[in-house]
């Protein structure tokens, strides 16, 4: 990829409809709201990069580090798609939401449905992020377990909702196909601690490592990502290089020469002002699961009780996700007619993938005839100019992040900008982006009812809550 093709696929922050001079003056910010925060995020800026690679900014090297990994990658990748028909992830949190969104972005839609050959030979790929019972029994229905690989995805070896997908299928393995059992598991964990690790000495499973200072939100760009991306034939590098390229425009500490910055400023304005709702309304299908990975990114990295300084200040703004144009008809008159308490991100592309022209017919009905001799790609961005529109003319505050098409290089920029993005608002909000006390608490809550040795005292202190009133149970 040369640096003018790289130039031509960058992609495009539009903030006008975030301000007065556009939204309305009150329902929008001001030009000074942002101007104001130069000061921080020079010095965000500075803390950043300072600390990039280290501490839990791992993920800020990842894009330029990781050539000998790639390469193992792709080497495994190979194998499971000359051994296997199907490749299953078991993760939950970043370790789904990424897989299940990038695979979602860049290969067909219904890549499960195509026969093989249509697949260039490559695997299904399902992603396992739950504990419903009824949800691994659905998927034993549908997969051959002597032609399925998995991929167990754990840091510590310890999450529970993993783990126990992890138990059930080594037994369903165990059965089908013996001492091979092993061979159909790939790890994914920590290179030193937790119990996963063990295990995969213990079996000698092939495994990838999770790098220290990667949080399972920002984890798509390592092994957690890659590897079940390379599974299915997406060009891995091409993300890196995305991210790389993003990374670069982000070094810059000039706010209006650095998207993220320039978007953190008037995302944190913007909640200054009383917009407590984050809305992300991809207007290209294959971005709708893009939208559930940023949910996790934003309200994890940001909602937090305390400052670094210990005091409460219960930041956090609620990210919803939104697909246009399905949820014009589901969403969008909320948006346009109620509480001035969000903003919407619309995302979309300069160019679609297919042309999808529509023929000409009953010329005698005009609120038909007229869509004769368009495309479905002109009534899509018509349909989003359109809702900005309307959101605009009753003071709704939008903005708009473009894309000149989608491609491996464009997610992997799209992906690093949001992460960027929430690492200079976690900066001006000065909380810790990268912890996660709230999900920690009910993680142990869950092993305390479960009888896990050590919590003990969780289990009492759960069982001295006020019994519940029969009042309020009909």
């Amino acid at each position: 990829m040369n640096q003018e093709w790289k130039n031509s696929m960058r992609l495009r922050v539009d903030m006008n409809n975030m301000f007065d001079d556009y939204v309305g003056s009150g329902n929008g910010i001001a030009a000074g709201d942002v101007e104001a925060l130069i000061p921080a995020l020079k010095a965000a800026q500075k803390s950043l990069q300072a600390a990039r690679g280290t501490g839990m900014l791992g993920w800020m090297t990842m894009p330029y580090e990781q050539e000998e990994i790639v390469a193992d990658i792709l080497d495994a990748a190979a194998e499971i798609q000359a051994n296997f028909d199907t490749f299953v992830v078991l993760g939950i949190g970043g370790s789904a939401l990424g897989p299940t969104a990038i695979q979602f972005a860049l290969n067909h839609m219904r890549w499960n449905e195509l026969p093989k050959e249509k697949r260039n030979g490559k695997p299904r790929l399902y992603v396992e992020d739950n504990v419903d019972p009824e949800r691994l029994a659905a998927l034993f229905d549908i997969i051959d377990l002597k032609t399925t690989a998995f991929n167990v995805i754990s840091k510590s070896g310890a999450t529970s909702e993993t783990m126990s997908q992890f138990l059930i299928i080594r037994d369903a393995l165990i059965r089908e196909v013996g001492d091979d059992w092993a061979k159909h598991i790939y790890a994914t964990t920590d290179a030193a601690r937790g119990n996963l690790i063990k295990i995969v000495k213990a079996e000698n499973m092939r495994m990838f490592v999770i790098p220290d200072g990667v949080g399972g939100r920002f984890s798509e760009i390592c092994p957690v990502g890659l590897l079940p991306a390379a599974v299915c034939g997406i060009d891995i590098r091409a993300m890196l290089e995305g991210c790389a390229f993003m990374d670069e425009i982000c070094k810059n500490d000039d706010l209006f020469q650095n998207p993220a910055m320039l978007g953190a400023a008037a995302k944190f304005a913007a909640m200054r002002k009383g917009k407590n709702i984050s809305v992300v309304m991809p207007y290209v299908d294959c971005l709708k699961y893009m939208a559930d990975w940023y949910a996790q990114l934003w309200a994890e990295s940001l909602g937090k009780k305390f400052d670094r300084n210990g005091k409460i200040v219960r930041e956090g703004q609620t990210p919803v996700k939104s697909l246009g144009v399905t949820d014009q008809h589901s969403q969008v008159q909320l948006y346009a007619e109620g509480p001035h308490d969000k903003f919407i991100t619309f995302i979309g592309v300069d160019r679609y993938r297919n042309v999808m022209p529509i023929p000409g017919a009953y010329e005698d009905i005009p609120d038909i005839s007229f869509l004769g001799g368009h495309t479905q790609n002109e009534l899509i961005q018509a349909e989003q100019t359109a809702t900005e529109f309307a959101l605009l003319k009753q003071e709704q505050m939008n903005r708009t992040i473009t894309l000149p098409e989608v491609n491996a290089f464009t997610i992997g920029e799209l992906m690093y900008y949001f992460m960027m993005e929430t690492a200079y608002t976690g900066e001006l909000l000065n909380i810790d982006a990268y912890n996660q006390p709230g999900v920690e608490e009910g993680k142990n809550a869950t092993y305390a009812l479960l009888g896990r040795p050590g919590y003990e005292a969780k289990r009492a202190e759960i069982e001295a809550r006020p019994a519940k009133s029969d009042r309020w149970i009909i």
